[in-house]
């Protein structure tokens, strides 16, 4: 999406959107639901709370990681002795330190964003909910959509997640045959990127 496009207001409201929709689904969980697997290899439900409130954590400091398998899984194991509460505490307090530094930081966090609500519905996902990615965000979260193509990458689909790669179409996402082939192997939702 060129700047010219883009809507300043739309990654902030995309999280303050997603977190009052998700944090009351957390709160009224019963805990054993938090031990449900989700569509990310070897995370729970819970694993995948602490992954977001972490990224919301390095945000607010501006102390990013790579974001590779190994440092997010870091992030995880560290918040794997704290109480739910606390972890859910982050991730709340996270959503609007995040949201702000969005809205200032001119599109450089969009995608993390993006992955942020994404993960949101992974966890509706895996809590059995209906239309887990048609949360109450979706149509910001589906803007990019309509002017960049997005596609799995092959080589993260055969991890099961999929990327996004965004190169400029007026006509909204187009898929080559790889791109088909990879989105086939991907969760059957809208997995534009994660991290």
């Amino acid at each position: 999406m060129t700047d010219a496009t883009r809507d300043p207001g739309l990654p902030a409201r995309l999280l303050l959107t997603e977190r009052d929709a998700l944090l009351p689904i957390l709160r009224a969980a019963d805990p054993a639901d938090l031990d449900r697997p989700t569509c990310l290899p070897g995370w729970s439900v819970r694993d995948v709370l602490a992954h977001c409130a972490a990224a919301f954590t390095m945000t607010a400091e501006h102390s990013w990681h790579g974001f590779s398998p190994e440092e997010n899984q870091r992030d995880v194991d560290e918040r794997n002795a704290w109480p739910v509460g606390d972890v859910l505490a982050e991730l709340e307090s996270g959503y609007a330190t995040t949201a702000a530094a969005a809205t200032a930081a001119g599109g450089q966090l969009d995608g993390l964003v993006l992955g942020e609500w994404l993960h949101g519905g992974d966890v509706r996902e895996a809590l059995g909910l209906p239309d887990a990615y048609a949360s109450a965000g979706a149509d910001d979260a589906l803007v990019p959509a309509r002017t960049t193509r997005w596609c799995c990458w092959p080589s993260a689909a055969a991890s099961g997640v999929c990327r996004a790669r965004p190169s400029p179409s007026p006509t909204g996402p187009r898929w080559s045959s790889a791109d088909r082939t990879a989105r086939r192997h991907c969760a059957p939702t809208p997995r534009l990127c994660s991290g």
